[in-house]
Parts: structure tokens; C-alpha cells; sequence
């Protein structure tokens, strides 16, 4: 590497933690993977930030840019391992969380189990306050009731405070009176304050964001402090980033209150960023149709992009919902690491339980027992002993068949059928949540590519895309560290929010976007973003039919007016496009009005220059039942415009790329491996 600047991006996963050192001159990457440490997640960043540094002769003072997505924050969710927190309502409503929204996540499943919030119904206290929804104060809260409810919490154990009033996303005076008044009594109690963490309607949504804040921010805040202090020590200098769930990033360093709010922002972050490094190397390679594979060790995340990022406002945290905006992914609990087993009905099952990074699959040889989707891999031949982690981690292919045995005898079949009956379960499981969610967007599979990326994607793409009838499977140069290429290829990103109140007219709209447009440039001027200069900034509602009572995102171009009449044009086509009906006379009801800034950074993408060239070597895969001849290829060693007939297996440092039987590759300019089904390998 020749340029004397440097930029690292890391994303710290179940499994391993991901590590890419990009030249900021000419894009070339170094890159590489080490194990997760769940117990202190820094301690992985930091080991495999210095080894990528020492691997490449790059001191720390020549990093110009950090940035990391994590899974600390959605797994301090998910395991419920945050601060005990304790809520205050408005009289009347202690059953605000328990209730929700009335609606079971199945139906017809008729051992659903009941919803377990975060905050127990001992930690509820209601306090006399009331506003109207037109902002009438009906009752003042008084503060010594306040006091009194806060004390007798603090005393039971609570750790962190979130605090949701009737109509405070419009009227927030008593949330911030309540804020003040526990600040006097307990200066170090984090509170989240719902209006203060997102002013949008929905009770019961806003009150989880404020509740998430409060149960994730203390524990947020100490392992980025401790994070930024390693990194610190080591020679870094630069400022340091975390990527968000919306697909952009923002600066570590942040005052302690606003760490509550980066605590709700930050829980997709790790597969948002992967979405958004997919965005940019496909664009790079003249794809703009595309559903992102990214499969971990523990679990599957795609989504679909049709021509751009797609967001929702609906997304979901294990139960919890999450009304910020945020990049829209689908997980499915199979990921490499998944366990395989049959149940007590003899049904062949892969995950969603994880063998996760130690010990990991049994083949690793840390301690593992349980054979795991990459044990059927290996006895498969999907994967190459000889060339797996560069060399790092030695695969024991005896021991995957001898932990594989169990599940052979408990089917009736050879260890070989198997395993493949395993890979088989793991792409019916991809393919049932993928089909419904392309005809939730309309979209036929076809006419898509798909991306895969993460240790194991490349691994089972092409058997996925087969079943899904897709045309073509893009693997990138470095597929295996795509979520840390993602938090360097991000945009530097803001939403906002505000309530829409009362009648919206012209001025409303325009006053509103403008008040936003600020904030959000006031944000943005705060943050280092020397290398985010490009700025583009979004306005966009949330508008339903009179009467209704489900919005649709509608987005206003940068030329067009704020009026009324361009937002109800607007949202009758998002409306027709949806829905397949004409507005006619009907009246339309603006609920939310947002903006968005994003900034995209100066980074370039190098063209691949492959090492040199290895011999094809002889190998042995098992499809449909049969051991098949094939050949094993080693990635670095492929040039630009080499092509390769399935079945085969392609190892790369970082990843292994089955290409099948019926399938053809290609190597782009850009290092990607293009897989078509053979005869159609030229894209």
C-alpha cells in the first residue's frame, strides 16, 4: 500500500469480528477476521485493529477514519442484560407496555406466548399529570409525587428511568419537568425521555424507544468508553464512528444524554452497514436490482433494494418495535454456526440455536459437540480443509462426519445424505421467508440479483438463487468482511421527526421542513465531516387518507414546492403504486413530517489485481446424494476475466464459494465473482 492515509472499518459480529484497512488514495484493502469476545466486545476491535495494522505496516497515526458497527446493543436487548428500568406514565395507563398494540404475531398459533416487556409491572408508577391532544392542560404533575415515585424505584433496584406522557411527542412540558425534577434528586439516573428520543405519535411505540434507551445506554456508553479509550492507546488519533441503524454514521464521542438516543439508533447497526457497502460495490458493478444475502455464524440477514437503500418505520427488536428510521432487513435464524438436530417428531432441524463462536462448529476443534450447518458444509466438500481462513483455522473433517452420524442414523440415510438434507433444510428456510417478502414489495424474485456476502453467503447462495429462480449471484472481492467495508462506504446520516399539528397548510409545511433542515445542518456541522462533503437533504412525510389509519412514506423531490397540493399529488401516486387505486376526491391526513441528511463519503473503489495464479486441484463434492468430481480454486490467484464450470469450490481468505452443478462464474474488473447458471456466465 502506498498512501500515507488510512481507513479502518470493523464490524463486530456473533461470531468473528471483521476488520478492513482501506487506502484512501486508491481503495486497495487489507482485511481480515477474529473471534468475537462476547464478555468485552473491545477486546476483539482492539486485537484485530492491531493486527491488520502490524499485517499491513500502517502505523495508527496514519488512520484518518474510524468506524464500527456492533451487535452490543441487540444483544443487550435480545438477552435482556441492560440496566433494570423503571417507567413513568400518566395516570391511568400502567399497562401501556403489556398491552401494546392487541395484535398476536400468529394468529392461528395457539401456543403463542405471552408478550414479556422490558420493564415489569413492580416498576410502573403513574403519575397525575394529564394533557389533552390538543394541548389543554387538564392537570399539572406535581413534583413531589415525582420525587416519591422515583425514590421508592431507585430503592427497589431500578438502574435507568424512561418516562412516556399522554400526547408528549406534541406537548413534551411535563416530560421535561419530570426530567428535571429526577436530575435534582439523582444526577447520575440515566432517563430517557420518550418526546426527547422521537416525537412521533404511537404511544405504545414511543414508550419502547424510551424504554430501550434507558435499558441499553449505560451499557452502550461503557463499552464505547472503553472502546475509544483502547483505541486511544493504541495511537489512534482520528475521530471515532459508529455506524446507525438508518445506514449512516455518526461520531462515538457524544454527551452523555445524547448516548441514550445513540443506544435505540445503534441496534441494527451491524447489518445496516452491510447493506449499504452492498449498495455501493453493486452500483460499481451495474447492478441496481438486488436482494443482499448476508449469513453470519448465528443468523441470515437480507433485504431488497430496488434501485436504492430501502427503510422502514415498522422495524422489529425481537418483540419490541422500533419506529426509527432503519435500514429494512428480514433475519432468519440459520446462519454457519446454527445447530442441526432432529426433533421428537423426526423432523430434520438447522437453528435457530447457535453454536456461536466458541466453541463453534465441531469441526473448528474448540470444544464443540453439536454438529452445525458448517459441518454439513465440510462433509459436503463446500468447503476446502486444505485452504479455510487462509489457513488460520484447521478443519477436521472426521470429527463433522462422526457429529453428523447421529442425525444420518436418526433419518435413515449416509452421513453424506445427511448433511445435504441439512444445507437443503437451511435454503427451504431462506426461500420461505424471501417469497413473501418480494411479493410484500411486488417484486419478482427473477428479476433480481442476489449479493452474498458474510463467512457463510457465498457458501449457499448459489443453491438459494436456484431455488428462487434468480438469474445471477454477485460474491464481492471480500465478501467475508462486507459489514466493516459498509461502515467505511456509509453516509454520514440524520433522521428527524416532528409531529404534525392541527390543520397543514403551506406555511405549516414549510415552517416544519425549515425547522428541521436546521437541526439536522446543525447536527451535521457538529460531527467530523470532512469526509462526508457531499450533503443531501430529504423531505418526507407520513400521510394516510382521511379517516385511516395506516400512513405511506411519501417523499418530496428537492425541486418541488413544500405545498400541500405537491404532497397530496405526491402520496396519490405512493398510494396507486401501493394499492393499486386512485385517490379520487378523497381528503388526505399528514401525521409526521421528517427530514433526512445524508453525506457520502470520498472513498474509491480499486480494481482487483489477483496474486499469483494456483492450479485447479482435484476435489470431490456431494450433490443430489452422489459424490461428484470437481475442482477446488483459489481465489486470490483469479484474475479479472477468468471464468470456472461448477461444481466447484472457490476458498478465500475471508469466505468459500460453492458454485454448483448447472452453474458458470466469472471474475468482473472489480474482483467480484459473477455465478449464471451455465452458458449465460458473460454478464
Amino acid at each position: 500500500m502506498t498512501s500515507s492515509r488510512y481507513r479502518l472499518g470493523v464490524d463486530v459480529g456473533g461470531t468473528f469480528t471483521d476488520i478492513v484497512l482501506v487506502d484512501a488514495a486508491t481503495g486497495e484493502l487489507v482485511a481480515d477476521k477474529v473471534p468475537s469476545d462476547a464478555e468485552q466486545p473491545a477486546r476483539a476491535v482492539l486485537a484485530g485493529v492491531r493486527g491488520v495494522l502490524e499485517h499491513a505496516q500502517v502505523s495508527p497515526e496514519q488512520v484518518e477514519y474510524f468506524s464500527h458497527g456492533q451487535t452490543f446493543a441487540l444483544n443487550t436487548v435480545l438477552q435482556s442484560s441492560g440496566a433494570r428500568v423503571g417507567l413513568l406514565v400518566t395516570a391511568g395507563f400502567p399497562d401501556l407496555l403489556s398491552i401494546g398494540r392487541l395484535r398476536l404475531d400468529d394468529p392461528i398459533d395457539l401456543f403463542t406466548t405471552e408478550r414479556r416487556p422490558l420493564v415489569a409491572e413492580t416498576d410502573v408508577r403513574e403519575i397525575g399529570e394529564r394533557v389533552t391532544a390538543g394541548g389543554r392542560v387538564v392537570r399539572e404533575p406535581d413534583p413531589e409525587e415525582i420525587r416519591r415515585a422515583v425514590r421508592a424505584l431507585v430503592a427497589g433496584g431500578v438502574e435507568a428511568l424512561a418516562v412516556c406522557f399522554l400526547h408528549s411527542h406534541r406537548f413534551p412540558a411535563h416530560e421535561q419537568l419530570a426530567a428535571r425534577v429526577i436530575a435534582e434528586e439523582f444526577p447520575q439516573l440515566p432517563v430517557a425521555c420518550s418526546a426527547a428520543m422521537w416525537p412521533e405519535e404511537k404511544e405504545y411505540e414511543r414508550t419502547t424507544v424510551a424504554v430501550l434507551a434507558a435499558h441499553v445506554g449505560r451499557a452502550l456508553g461503557g463499552y464505547l468508553g472503553v472502546l475509544a479509550e483502547s483505541l486511544r492507546e493504541l495511537g489512534l488519533r482520528c475521530l471515532l464512528h459508529i455506524t446507525k441503524s438508518n445506514g449512516g454514521v455518526c461520531s462515538i464521542d457524544r454527551a452523555p444524554e445524547e448516548m441514550l438516543l445513540a443506544a435505540v439508533e445503534t441496534l441494527l447497526s451491524g447489518p445496516a452497514s452491510g447493506v449499504a457497502g452492498t449498495v455501493r460495490l453493486a452500483t460499481a458493478a451495474g447492478v441496481s436490482r438486488l436482494i443482499t444475502m448476508d449469513m453470519g455464524g448465528t443468523s441470515v440477514d437480507c433485504a431488497i433494494v430496488d434501485g436504492a437503500v430501502p427503510y422502514s418505520t415498522e422495524s422489529l427488536i425481537g418483540q419490541f418495535p422500533l419506529i426509527l428510521p432503519s435500514v429494512e432487513v428480514s433475519s432468519i435464524g440459520a446462519g454457519g454456526g446454527s445447530i442441526v438436530r432432529v426433533d421428537r417428531s423426526g423432523v430434520l432441524k438447522v437453528g435457530p440455536r447457535s453454536a456461536g463462536a466458541h466453541p463453534g462448529p465441531v469441526c473448528y476443534g474448540r470444544g464443540g459437540s453439536e454438529p452445525t450447518l458448517t459441518d454439513a458444509y465440510l462433509v459436503c466438500g463446500y468447503l476446502d480443509p486444505a485452504d479455510f481462513a487462509a489457513g488460520t483455522v484447521n478443519l477436521d473433517a472426521d470429527a463433522a462426519r462422526t457429529a453428523m452420524r447421529p442425525i444420518a442414523e436418526a433419518l435413515a440415510m449416509t452421513v453424506e445424505e445427511a448433511a445435504e438434507a441439512a444445507v437443503s433444510v437451511a435454503t427451504a428456510m431462506m426461500h420461505a421467508q424471501l417469497v413473501p417478502l418480494c411479493a410484500q414489495h411486488g417484486i419478482d424474485p427473477s428479476e433480481l440479483v442476489m449479493v452474498a456476502y458474510g463467512g457463510a453467503g457465498p457458501v449457499q447462495a448459489a443453491l438459494l438463487a436456484r431455488a428462487l429462480n434468480m438469474p445471477e449471484v454477485l460474491v464481492p472481492a471480500s465478501p467475508g468482511t462486507l459489514c466493516a467495508y459498509g461502515a467505511l462506504a456509509t453516509d454520514m446520516r440524520v433522521d428527524l421527526v416532528a409531529p404534525a399539528t392541527g390543520a397543514v397548510t403551506d406555511a405549516v409545511l414549510t415552517q416544519t421542513w425549515a425547522e428541521l433542515t436546521a437541526k439536522a445542518r446543525a447536527w451535521y456541522e457538529a460531527q467530523d465531516h470532512s469526509l462526508h462533503p457531499d450533503v443531501e437533504i430529504t423531505r418526507w412525510a407520513d400521510v394516510q387518507l382521511d379517516g385511516q389509519s395506516f400512513t405511506l412514506p411519501v417523499t418530496l423531490d428537492a425541486d418541488t414546492p413544500s405545498t400541500v397540493d405537491a404532497l397530496t399529488e405526491a402520496f396519490a401516486a405512493e398510494y396507486r403504486r401501493a394499492y393499486a387505486v386512485d385517490l379520487g376526491d378523497a381528503g388526505i391526513d399528514v401525521r409526521s413530517l421528517r427530514v433526512t441528511l445524508a453525506a457520502s463519503p470520498t472513498l474509491p473503489q480499486a480494481e482487483w489485481r489477483a496474486g499469483a495464479e494456483a492450479e485447479a486441484v482435484p476435489h470431490l463434492l456431494v450433490e443430489n446424494g452422489q459424490l461428484v468430481k470437481g475442482q477446488v480454486h483459489r481465489r486470490p490467484g483469479l484474475a479479472a476475466g477468468a471464468e470456472l464450470i461448477g461444481p466447484a469450490v472457490v476458498s478465500a481468505p475471508d469466505t468459500t464459494v460453492y458454485v454448483p452443478s448447472g452453474f458458470a462464474a466469472r471474475v468482473d474488473r472489480f474482483g467480484n465473482l459473477r455465478i449464471r447458471t451455465e452458458g449465460s456466465a458473460r454478464a
